[in-house]
């Protein structure tokens, strides 16, 4: 892995995207990742919005019809911590051709098994992202949500995904903004009042700030097209689209053709 590594990054030599905690902490929850009560549950509870803000920006990118049930055909879509396989199963029930990488084996295992279930064809791989980059792999769209606070070094993994996109494709990621409002809700209510998320999955100097995010897709040269924020209504106990970024947030970035 180093060497690969080290050709990708030449300024940064020796660094990876693999955080081994991270994975670690993952595995432990991968049995869990399907029940929509248990450690993930908050996912399960942000997927709808999180599903719609993806396809209305792959849609709007690729000039696709939202409307169309198979409105990601013929489009190949790389989601980076795939985890259990919830934000793959729902793009390959729209046509497009989905492959998931993780670093934890564990969570592959898993999403494969619910895959079979779901008679859904998709391509789950214990992978790095910087291993498929060193392959030369390319997709239309590259996926990251929660996933680039959790990685060993953002530049790095921000660079890697830029490699593994074609000219002309899309990045859509979610992530953390790192403020007091998001070390008081996402860190210390989800995790020790609220218990939404299990204690320990967050270290909130890892969150990473809109500006810096911005600065490592310039840097890589991919241009940003949007950004919108989300947050939890405590009166409607629902998760909605916000212009907040306090807290949490998505970015979608496009590789010039």
């Amino acid at each position: 892995m180093k060497d690969k590594t080290q050709s990708l990054h030449p300024d940064k030599t020796g660094t990876s995207t693999l955080s081994s905690g991270e994975i670690g902490h993952f595995s432990r929850l991968a049995t869990e990742w399907w029940d929509p009560e248990g450690s993930f549950k908050s996912l399960h509870q942000i997927n709808p919005l999180r599903m719609t803000y993806l396809c209305d920006q792959i849609c709007r990118h690729f000039d696709r019809n939202r409307n169309n049930f198979r409105s990601l055909e013929n489009l190949t879509i790389l989601d980076v911590g795939c985890g259990g396989g919830l934000i793959c199963e729902p793009l390959a029930r729209l046509g497009a051709s989905v492959t998931g990488i993780d670093g934890a084996e564990d969570c592959i295992r898993v999403a494969s098994h619910h895959a079979n279930m779901m008679s859904l064809d998709i391509n789950y791989q214990k992978q790095l992202p910087e291993e498929l980059a060193a392959r030369d792999k390319q997709y239309d769209i590259l996926v990251n949500m929660e996933v680039i606070e959790h990685v060993a070094d953002a530049g790095v993994f921000i660079a890697i995904c830029e490699k593994l996109l074609k000219p002309g494709g899309l990045m859509v990621a979610a992530t953390l903004n790192r403020t007091i409002q998001s070390l008081t809700l996402a860190k210390i209510m989800a995790e020790y009042v609220l218990k939404w998320v299990p204690a320990g999955t967050h270290d909130w100097r890892k969150f990473v700030k809109p500006s810096e995010i911005g600065r490592h897709l310039r840097t890589s040269g991919l241009v940003v097209s949007d950004i919108t924020g989300m947050q939890f209504d405590l009166i409607e106990g629902s998760w909605n689209f916000s212009k907040n970024f306090k807290t949490n947030y998505f970015i979608t970035a496009a590789k010039p053709k």
